[in-house]
């Protein structure tokens, strides 16, 4: 069954709010009777909410026994596979501040084999980290809101941890240097602390 969700006007940075990735699957589980439906939802909201914490334990914990990340680029997979693999993904993306993001989901899919959702990833990068990822950034002292159209195959084991995570995206659609006053407080927060 699908579901469609308005995207949310493009506005400034502080319309990221991680939360909205995890509420827009919630109202989904809310109206979802099937318990293999409801599984697969529940551990996608806490491998989520355990990224945006972020937690590398927590999504760890989501995680099958051999998982397998596919990031689709230009025809190449170059995701992390297994589970050193996805841990160091994880330290990587911790480390380099850019885990603040919102999938403003406007479709999603669930059957008993997992999930997909689509709709636009908006993420802030600080300027080091975006320019060291090769994406646009002329001032690496600055952050950036760069956003993507992405879709993204959840995959969960019968156990009810996830497997795979296949993503395709669009590359940026929409690279914006932010000023200050227009970062989430939470980020200007966690930002003052490492500079």
């Amino acid at each position: 069954m699908l579901h469609f969700r308005k995207r949310r006007p493009a506005g400034s940075a502080d319309a990221v709010d991680p939360a909205g990735t995890w509420r827009a699957i919630e109202a989904r589980l809310a109206t979802t009777t099937d318990p293999r439906h409801r599984q697969i939802m529940e551990i996608v909201i806490e491998n989520v909410k355990q990224a945006a914490a972020p937690s590398l334990g927590g999504v760890m914990a989501t995680l099958g026994p051999d998982p397998a990340y596919h990031f689709w680029n230009d025809g190449d997979d170059i995701g992390p596979k297994a589970r050193d693999g996805v841990r160091a993904y994880y330290e990587g993306l911790f480390q380099s501040y850019a885990y603040v993001m919102e999938f403003v989901i406007d479709r999603m899919f669930v059957d008993n084999g997992g999930m997909v959702t689509e709709g636009f990833l908006r993420q802030i990068y600080p300027g080091k980290s975006a320019f060291q990822m090769g994406l646009i950034a002329d001032d690496p002292g600055s952050d950036y809101l760069i956003e993507f159209r992405q879709m993204i195959v959840w995959v969960v084991d019968t156990a009810g941890k996830i497997q795979n995570v296949d993503s395709y995206n669009s590359g940026p659609s929409r690279v914006k240097k932010l000023t200050r006053e227009q970062l989430p407080q939470a980020y200007v927060e966690m930002m003052n602390e490492t500079r």
